[in-house]
């Protein structure tokens, strides 16, 4: 979603605002913008569009100050505009960046415009700097106001907020949205994201719901949602700077497909001793936990849900205990019920998707005892409101089509499955045959990773295609639906998915030459049914796609493709099949010239409802 960046430091930190906001350009955004202060005025320069945008019109018209503000907006309320790009200002008083969404945004400003305040946006950030503005007038500084204004919102917000009366402060404060400060050698910098801040410092303090910070040159002091002082640790980022860089790739999605065997080998590093899985690795009091779990409750969003569905059957049949899983979204809203004596499994590459971190706040309160996170961000709030954590490791995940995190969330959620599995009869053997595929999985990886030329000249046949339907049975299906995901959302081609055995009962009557049907295809119990249904579609003059084990006897034809995939073990099998899939839709992507890094209209981290 949107991103913030401010600092406060005894140099020009506009060129640090800008590069900040570049490296934030990963999560999606419609327009940009900064603001900074010097002397007794606000100097601001907004553009619609990409960050290289703004970065133009500071070359042509530059400005300057040692305290700023900046933003990259995803637009909510109100279209993608100039007039609607962050900071926004109030009587050339005090300028604010929000993420988030301010719920209660109308009665607000219907309240402002009766006590004579213009708007200039058709944003809910606008009632904030206006409310805060008019807080000042009868407050003790810029702080007090803000503490007083906070407390009339309803909804998610991050907020950095500068005002010329306190040239010497910049104010920032979070809840529900990510925010986190960077500690530098006599300055201070404040981020939605600790990519944003890698140039500048490694040390960060992550501020927790509620907390307001007083940021100058000397120091930081954070108030918590009681307005009571507190300290928030300092912490060192293990992320590199190279870490968000493309490097010899044309795409960050390329480049994050091709770390995959890197991504689970790390995944997997550190966890097993003498090749058995070590609980401990999962938390200190993970088997404490484990031993009194009953059944699974799954809780995701999007690519994470998909891994989850798959997480779903290694749960019943692998560890034979009882699983659900439900679109995070919905989950709070259909009055489920909970036993104290479930596991709920929350999934999310960020740690900071805002449906995800409100169900698992319903289950709380639902009596669940016990909560997992998986999640590839160390310091996420995800991260903060779980009981046990598994890390999947991927690293730093740019484009917003998910690839790396999505393996390693599978790689992580079959750790989860063996150390459950032990409690429900898991026999040893089995748990070795796991463990054993688990760790071939890197070499298969690389191995299938050798079709990318293939799948190249496959995705020629889609250059004029506008819909395409994908099929799979059994822990397949979700990859089957992941596939889908991944060709509509970075090519823009409309694509489904179905359970191969559904094909008869309406998919069927979509089958025609103009239609391709990619199918999942891996040696295991289920493949003569799907067979069955590739001839199905094959009858009716439908051309077919199919991704099948390189042992199984099978040849092409005028309506048949295939592409042979190694050989791999039944119960990771979906984590192989997941790439060619990938790559399938990266180089249509491509093909179509669509921005496969940023595809319109979606974000990398959906942090508001």
């Amino acid at each position: 979603m949107c991103g913030i960046v401010g600092g406060i430091a005894q140099r020009n930190v506009v060129p640090i605002l800008l590069e900040g906001l570049k490296r934030l350009e990963y999560r999606g955004y419609d327009s940009a913008g900064l603001a900074v202060i010097n002397g007794r005025e606000i100097y601001r320069k907004r553009e619609l569009g990409k960050v290289k945008g703004l970065e133009a019109l500071l070359q042509a018209d530059p400005i300057a100050g040692n305290l700023g503000i900046a933003h990259t907006r995803w637009a909510t309320h109100g279209k993608p505009s100039t007039a609607n790009a962050h900071p926004h200002i109030c009587k050339n008083k005090v300028a604010v960046v929000h993420n988030g969404i301010i719920e209660n945004h109308e009665q607000l400003r219907g309240i402002q415009l009766e006590n004579g305040y213009k708007f200039t946006s058709e944003t809910d950030t606008e009632v904030v700097v206006h409310e805060i503005y008019h807080a000042m007038e009868t407050s003790t500084g810029l702080l007090n106001a803000v503490q007083k204004t906070v407390k009339k919102f309803e909804g998610a917000y991050a907020l950095g907020i500068m005002s010329v009366d306190y040239p010497d402060t910049l104010i920032a404060c979070r809840k529900g949205s990510p925010l986190v400060i960077g500690v530098g050698i006599g300055e201070y910098f404040i981020a939605s994201d600790v990519a944003a801040l890698l140039p500048v410092t490694q040390r960060f303090i992550f501020l927790e719901d509620g907390d307001i910070a007083a940021i100058t040159i000397d120091e930081v002091v954070i108030y918590d949602a009681n307005e009571n002082i507190v300290t928030r640790p300092v912490k060192t980022s293990q992320l590199k700077i190279d870490s968000v860089d493309k490097g010899e790739y044309r795409h960050y999605m390329l480049k994050e497909i091709y770390e995959q065997p890197w991504a689970v080998s790390e995944t997997l590093e550190g966890r097993f001793v003498n090749n058995r899985l070590q609980e401990s690795s999962i938390g200190h009091n993970a088997a404490a936990i484990f031993d009194k779990v009953k059944s699974v409750q799954i809780l995701a969003c999007g690519t994470s849900y998909h891994a989850g569905l798959v997480a779903r059957y290694w749960f019943e049949k692998l560890a034979r205990v009882p699983c659900n899983i439900e679109v995070a979204s919905e989950f709070r809203y259909r009055h489920p019920v909970l036993s104290e004596d479930t596991l709920v499994v929350t999934i999310s590459q960020s740690g900071e998707t805002a449906d995800t971190l409100a169900a698992l706040q319903e289950t709380k309160k639902l009596g669940a005892k016990y909560s997992l996170a998986v999640c590839n961000v160390p310091e996420s709030s995800l991260i903060r409101e779980s009981d046990l954590v598994l890390m999947t490791r991927a690293g730093a995940e740019i484009g917003v089509a998910s690839t790396k995190a999505f393996t390693t969330q599978l790689v992580t959620l079959m750790l989860l499955v063996i150390a459950i599995g032990r409690r429900f009869g898991l026999t040893e053997k089995l748990e070795q045959k796991i463990t054993s595929e688990l760790f071939s999985l890197p070499e298969k990886i690389e191995q299938v990773l050798q079709l990318n030329e293939e799948i190249k000249t496959l995705s020629e046949q889609f250059a004029e295609k506008q819909h395409a339907l994908f099929l799979g049975r059994g822990t397949h299906y979700p990859i089957a639906m992941e596939g889908s995901l991944k060709l509509k959302e970075i090519s823009y081609i409309h694509a489904e998915a179905y359970p191969a055995g559904e094909l008869k009962h309406g998919p069927l009557a979509l089958i025609d030459a103009d239609m391709p049907v990619i199918t999942v295809a891996p040696n295991n119990s289920l493949l003569e049914k799907l067979k069955s249904n590739m001839q199905e579609v094959s009858a009716r003059g439908g051309q077919l796609i199919v991704f099948m084990d390189e042992t199984l006897a099978s040849e092409g034809s005028e309506s048949v493709q295939i592409i042979k995939v190694p050989q791999v073990e039944n119960e990771t099998a979906p984590i192989v099949y997941a790439i060619p899939l990938q790559l399938l839709a990266y180089h249509v992507a491509v093909l179509k010239g669509t921005d496969v890094d940023q595809p319109r209209n979606l974000a990398k981290s959906v942090t508001v409802e």
